[in-house]
């Protein structure tokens, strides 16, 4: 292995050269941007020789991959946890510190990666630390999204979206990997012809898009392995057909660049429109197929042609049905381009693919009109027809005369193609993402496929990387845990337990409050730093930050805080320790009810804020633009994480384990993984409310719940929702939040009144509530609770999830 060890006055010369050498500047000339390009350059130096070497061992050493395909990866800023992952940062603080630059200097100079979203991107870019600290061969696979999702701002009290242009400046991470150029083809004719006793299938007439692909480092902690993540741009092979153009067909002859053009330029599209449907397609076809073309180049580049072999050496991972595609690709590959049959085809696609479900939401289990696949991918279609005409071949002699549970389970049913049967049906491993959800998927969502076949189905327990989580954003409490357990915690995280015993320890929880305090501090800071706000640190931090959905009832704890309004503005005698809740969120751009949830949390803010009495006990901030870099901030600094989706209906959950690991303490429903983080923190150091996952099933098949009947009996309920529609928040325009209040109490569109029980749950939520602030004015019991949650968090690290994986499904060395 070459040395990459860069002392602090290499590291200081590498800088300065850098500066001069890129920019024709000397240190007192240059912008902080530049500065910034230097020290991650100088770090991307130190990196490449343990890239270059992983890669060449990786050849030598003929083992199985594991490629992770997923639309998403949420990688956040990646200077300092590099240099983390080098363990370099002592020599680069040296260095830094007598070039007279700070890393606040510099670190908020890095543009964010615009690659994920929310927690399945998040729960990606995790994976791929601790397969490379494991020392597991992996590539993973997305898209280079130019412009990802898109940046959020916060005016006129609502959310407006603008493009995150976060490759303007470029990025230092990546490198074009032009000799892995792959063209994906669209739309076409498929034609057939017999060829040496064979039917063979050709696609013509097709658009061309090509893909670029350009590989970030994934950095190994402490160990010399580099991963690649490889992100696919799309571009036109052909930027004019010149002969249309000169023929006057000026729509067609720019087909194949508009195209191109779009593929690759924002995640998630919307698609409630059918070109938004067709775009988001092209997006999931285009990166299984540039990234299946690519692992079956380099599969005969290292073994050859027998494809018998590619189960032992190439494992292929669905992060979600969005990848889905790939077992037909695969297929396609295998049979058009390599000449296998249709029968050993499928026997090598079905040992190769794995699919881990997120979620259990109807709307979420992705499915595309027939006709749309059949223009957009016709050798695709045709493939997926005699895939469903076999697998419902099978399932008849399974279920004869069945035909409405075949249709439940077939990849096409009813004008639709149902991409969770499809990556089901063909996968030979199926898990859910916690332990209740993989009771879920076996008992109720594949209930079919699960009585079939069994030991196909698994579940394995999200986890977060520690040292993004808590040893970079939060290094005052990671010293202060090496220094009373060492640091075996470092590299086996369930040690954390040896710190159980320090709950005891009143010096110990003294040292430990003296941190959450600075951190308060620090993201004060942050906030001031990013959109000219301040919070008081001596209120207590209630935290709920995630994506915002209805499932996920940011309405429940907004409604919440408009009862606690009410009870500071009603009872002169009221009290409570003060309290800011902060929300962190996006609502994607076509999804109204959301963006209407984020009016009200923000109209309420307005209205603490005009009460003087109220704002000395009750403040609301929501952070605009809710991103890696501001969890990293937020997540240390907090007191209480709020977890509070309906039962049944968070899969697992990562950012319960991100904050439970930081010390604070959990409020939350038996849902997702919080029932693990109540097995492991046990049930007096969390807060459990509200209906379990059973009893949310009962009341969904019964269908007699009432919310009017709360509504009426509940003062505090009917008062707060009155106040919603009567001018309260909004003099100007009362009707604004009308669709809110007509949900919960009457529903709409045929949908039920209150689907997601904010009403029902809400009497438990309050309760627990009103304990978390007795709780807390006991500041030594609380802070026993919050240490007991950091020394128990050990078990939902990636390290053990991504060695469950490995030792459940994917067989790696």
């Amino acid at each position: 292995m070459p040395s990459t060890e860069f002392t602090k006055d290499r590291i200081k010369q590498s800088i300065l050269g850098k500066l001069q050498r890129y920019y024709g500047k000397t240190l007192d000339e240059a912008t902080s941007y530049q500065k910034y390009y230097a020290v991650a350059s100088t770090l991307r130096d130190q990196i490449m020789a343990r890239w270059v070497q992983s890669r060449e061992d990786d050849k030598k050493d003929g083992g199985k991959r594991v490629y992770y395909l997923s639309i998403e990866f949420l990688l956040g800023r990646m200077m300092f946890n590099n240099a983390l992952s080098l363990l370099a940062t002592e020599a680069y603080t040296k260095a830094l510190t007598e070039l007279e630059i700070s890393w606040r200097d510099i670190v908020y100079e890095e543009p964010e990666p615009g690659l994920g979203n929310g927690g399945l991107g998040r729960l990606a870019a995790c994976f791929m630390d601790s397969l490379a600290t494991l020392d597991l061969p992996a590539m993973g696979c997305t898209i280079r999204y130019e412009y990802g999702l898109f940046r959020q701002k916060l005016t006129g009290g609502q959310q407006i979206e603008l493009p995150d242009d976060w490759l303007q400046n470029g990025n230092v991470w990546e490198m074009a990997s032009m000799e892995d150029v792959v063209e994906v083809h669209f739309e076409g004719q498929v034609t057939s012809a017999q060829q040496d006793g064979r039917t063979v299938f050709t696609l013509s007439d097709y658009r061309t898009v090509e893909a670029v692909p350009y590989d970030m480092p994934a950095v190994g902690y402490g160990v010399n392995r580099v991963n690649s993540l490889r992100t696919w741009r799309a571009r036109s092979k052909q930027s004019l057909d010149l002969g249309a153009f000169s023929n006057g067909d000026f729509l067609n002859a720019t087909k194949e660049q508009d195209l191109a053009a779009v593929i690759s330029k924002v995640l998630y599209p919307e698609d409630n429109h059918y070109e938004g449907k067709t775009l988001r397609l092209c997006q999931h076809y285009f990166l299984v197929s540039a990234s299946l073309q690519y692992a079956l180049k380099d599969f005969e580049a290292r073994f050859g042609s027998d494809w018998r072999l590619l189960p032992e050496k190439a494992v292929f991972h669905i992060n979600d049905t969005h990848p889905g595609l790939a077992i037909v690709e695969l297929m396609r590959l295998l049979m058009d381009e390599k000449g296998l049959g249709w029968d050993e085809a499928q026997a090598i696609t079905n040992r190769c693919m794995a699919y881990t479900n997120h979620t259990v939401m109807a709307e979420a289990l992705e499915r595309w009109p027939e006709d749309l696949l059949k223009r957009q991918l016709p050798r695709i279609y045709m493939i997926l027809e005699e895939m469903n005409r076999r697998l419902c071949e099978k399932l008849w002699d399974r279920f004869p005369g069945e035909w409405d549970r075949i249709a439940h389970m077939a990849i096409l049913a009813y004008g639709m193609v149902h991409m969770a049967n499809l990556c089901v049906s063909q996968s030979f491993s199926v898990n859910g993402v916690s332990k209740l959800h993989g009771d879920i998927i076996k008992a109720d969502t594949f209930r079919d496929y699960a009585q079939m076949t069994p030991r196909k189905f698994t579940f394995i327990t999200n986890g977060v990387t520690h040292r993004r989580w808590l040893m970079a954003c939060n290094p005052r409490l990671a010293a202060l845990i090496t220094e009373a357990i060492g640091d075996k915690w470092v590299r086996e995280p369930q040690a954390l337990r040896d710190l159980l015993p320090f709950r005891d320890d009143a010096s110990f929880r003294e040292r430990f409050q003296i941190i959450k305090r600075h951190n308060k501090e620090v993201f004060s800071d942050f906030l001031t730093h990013r959109q000219d706000m301040q919070v008081d640190p001596d209120f207590m931090f209630d935290v709920q930050v995630k994506r915002l959905h209805e499932y996920k009832r940011q309405l429940l704890n907004a409604l919440h805080i408009h009862v606690l309004y009410n009870r500071i503005m009603d009872d002169p005698n009221f009290d409570m320790p003060p309290r800011v809740f902060i929300f962190g969120a996006k609502a994607s751009r076509g999804y109204a009810k959301a963006k209407m949830i984020i009016r009200y949390v923000l109209a309420l803010s307005r209205l603490i804020d005009r009460s003087p009495r109220a704002k000395k006990l009750l403040r609301v901030l929501f952070v605009e633009n809710w991103n890696v870099s501001a969890a990293e901030a937020l997540i240390p600094a907090a007191d209480l994480s709020e977890q509070i989706s309906t039962a049944g209906k968070e899969a697992s959950g990562t950012g319960n384990m991100k904050l439970m690991m930081n010390g604070a303490v959990t409020i939350g429903t038996l849902d997702g993984a919080n029932v693990e983080i109540s097995h492991a923190a046990g049930r007096d150091n969390i807060y459990l409310f509200g209906m379990n996952a059973g009893q949310v099933a009962a009341i969904y098949k019964e269908g007699t719940y009432n919310p009017m009947g709360l509504f009426e009996r509940n003062v505090e309920i009917r008062k707060a929702l009155t106040q919603m529609i009567d001018g309260t928040l909004f003099p100007d325009n009362p009707a604004i939040l009308q669709s809110l209040y007509h949900d919960l109490l009457f529903g709409s569109g045929g949908g039920r009144a209150d689907n997601y029980f904010v009403l029902r749950d809400f009497g438990t939520y309050s309760s627990a509530h009103d304990q978390v602030s007795e709780d807390y004015r006991d500041r030594e019991l609380w802070l026993k609770k919050a240490v007991t949650n950091t020394a128990m968090s050990g078990y939902f690290s990636t390290d053990r999830t991504i060695a469950d994986y490995n030792e459940k499904i994917w067989r790696l060395k």
